[in-house]
């Protein structure tokens, strides 16, 4: 199906060389089956961060987010953030991410978490790069500051190509502003998806949306064009049914993917079609 994983963790800290090793060979057997065309390894702290810029050097299918998770915003400072800003000038880094807010866990304080999200848009603006958001119950706290910030701004959008709107009865479309903000693991609601597309930003769908609690998750596959829409597995977590329970890896893509076709009556190929090509343009990943 030549699926784009827009959003893993080569990098996760938890893994032993040998668990890595074997995750990094299994996701090669899926780029040479077909499965795979494409994956992200997306930093959370700066030593994540250096280990998914070293893939992306080395993998001719990774390409790598550099920033830190609102996890880890206490333990963040201004000269681990000129380090983030030097990794992000490598060639196969193309996303600042995965940053944002996270009020379910509260694992940093929320000013701290806030602050450096602010610091980061402003260096993903700076260096006129995308920005891949987490994002967890501080939705508005998140949507204000995306705005102060800047990050659908007309300034930030004049950075990047227009994008292809859905594609009319006729065969025409409109092109639209894109912000180039990726709101990761999207959970929200139908009508927070449609007010994000709106700004310019695209939604990306993981594992949870083949759950059987996942009514609001459906409800965006159902309502958003796939157009604004990309897929990915958070790998190693948020594996999705029928493994569920089981470390997520890249190839499990396949079945978001499967399951965002059924809901929206396209054939699965169609739909890794569009999301991977959504992808590329997102991340600007050529070939």
């Amino acid at each position: 199906m030549k699926l784009y994983d827009s959003h893993a963790h080569l990098n996760e800290d938890t893994f032993t060389d040998a668990e890595r090793t074997e995750f990094i060979e299994k996701i090669q057997v899926g780029i040479d089956s077909g499965l795979l065309s494409y994956v992200n390894d997306i930093g959370y702290d700066l030593k994540s961060s250096e280990l998914a810029a070293k893939h992306a050097a080395l993998y001719p299918w990774c390409y790598a987010a550099v920033g830190c998770h609102p996890h880890d915003a206490d333990n963040f400072s201004d000269e681990q953030l000129a380090k983030i800003e030097e990794l992000a000038k490598q060639e196969k880094v193309v996303a600042i991410g995965e940053i944002g807010l996270d009020y379910h866990y509260d694992n940093s304080d929320r000013e701290a978490q806030k602050y450096w999200f602010r610091r980061q848009i402003q260096l993903a603006n700076r260096l006129h790069m995308p920005i891949v958001i987490h994002e967890r119950e501080a939705a508005e706290d998140c949507m204000n500051i995306l705005k102060e910030e800047g990050a659908f701004s007309a300034e930030r959008k004049a950075f990047f190509p227009k994008r292809r709107g859905p594609v009319r009865e006729d065969g025409s479309c409109e092109m639209l502003d894109d912000a180039r903000v990726l709101l990761h693991c999207f959970s929200g609601s139908a009508e927070l998806g449609r007010q994000y597309v709106k700004l310019g930003a695209t939604l990306s769908i993981a594992g949870p949306i083949t759950y059987k609690n996942a009514r609001k998750t459906v409800e965006v596959a159902e309502q958003i064009p796939p157009e604004f829409l990309l897929v990915e597995t958070d790998s190693p977590y948020l594996t999705p049914v029928p493994f569920r329970g089981q470390k997520n890896h890249p190839v499990n893509v396949q079945y978001t993917a499967e399951k965002v076709a059924e809901i929206k009556g396209m054939e699965p190929s169609e739909l890794a079609e569009i999301t991977c090509k959504n992808a590329k343009i997102f991340f600007n990943v050529q070939g």
